[in-house]
């Protein structure tokens, strides 16, 4: 019990204290890092907002359909002020996993560079989704107006599957950059456009029975009638 006062507490005691001297530069190293990082994202977002307002982008967006887009994605702030959102938290994420990497900590900086090597395919799932909802909403309202002009009785449940149809790919494909489960997204993306397809198969069959019944009345009204020969025999 003396040996323990007398030497093994000393020495941990001794080895604590230089790991927490050696570790006070990281910590302030990581300090510092936060404390520029961080007003300077947001300084960067105000000046990328305000720039991009001054330039008219928000007025030009409006002009282009890119705002109506937007809302019907969800998203009802301008252009300019979303830029200067995601610049802010774009760097705000780099400002933290720069002060991960300063602590100099084997378990941090390895979660850092994996977070690094996985920023491009978040990245790229996010485009991906993004174009998916603009792609499904052209593709939804000219199904709508092609039906619309082709007397298509369900036309606005054509539009409708055409839509998710074009949603479910790019989500498909944004799980798939994404790694996450990537053969049970395979299975259940197969089952999913499987009964799509069905689905539309059986709408489009309901809506066009009226048109089949109707043009084979049409058919059989423009067919000239056949006499009938009579067999009877008068004695």
């Amino acid at each position: 019990m003396k040996e323990f006062w007398d030497t093994v507490l000393p020495e941990q005691l001794t080895i604590m204290g230089t790991r927490i001297v050696h570790f006070l530069p990281n910590l302030l190293a990581a300090a510092i890092i936060v404390g520029i990082g961080w007003p300077l994202a947001w300084a960067l977002g105000r000046g990328v907002e305000r720039l991009l307002r001054m330039l008219g982008v928000d007025h030009l967006a409006e002009q282009l359909g890119i705002n109506a887009f937007l809302t019907r994605g969800g998203l009802k702030p301008d252009p300019s002020y979303l830029a200067g959102r995601m610049l802010y938290w774009g760097l705000v994420v780099l400002t933290a996993v720069a002060s991960f990497g300063a602590l100099d900590v084997a378990l941090f900086n390895q979660l850092a560079a994996s977070f690094l090597l996985y920023i491009p395919h978040l990245v790229t799932a996010t485009i991906i989704v993004a174009l998916g909802i603009f792609l499904s909403n052209f593709v939804a309202r000219a199904t709508l107006i092609a039906a619309v002009n082709a007397n298509f009785p369900a036309a606005t449940t054509a539009a409708g599957l055409a839509r998710w149809g074009v949603l479910l790919v790019a989500l498909a494909m944004a799980l798939e950059q994404l790694g996450i489960a990537r053969n049970i997204v395979a299975v259940g993306f197969g089952i999913t456009l499987g009964s799509v397809a069905l689905a539309a198969a059986i709408a489009f069959g309901l809506g066009a029975r009226d048109l089949a019944k109707e043009f084979l009345e049409r058919l059989l009204s423009d067919r000239p009638r056949e006499r009938v020969p009579d067999d009877l025999r008068h004695l």
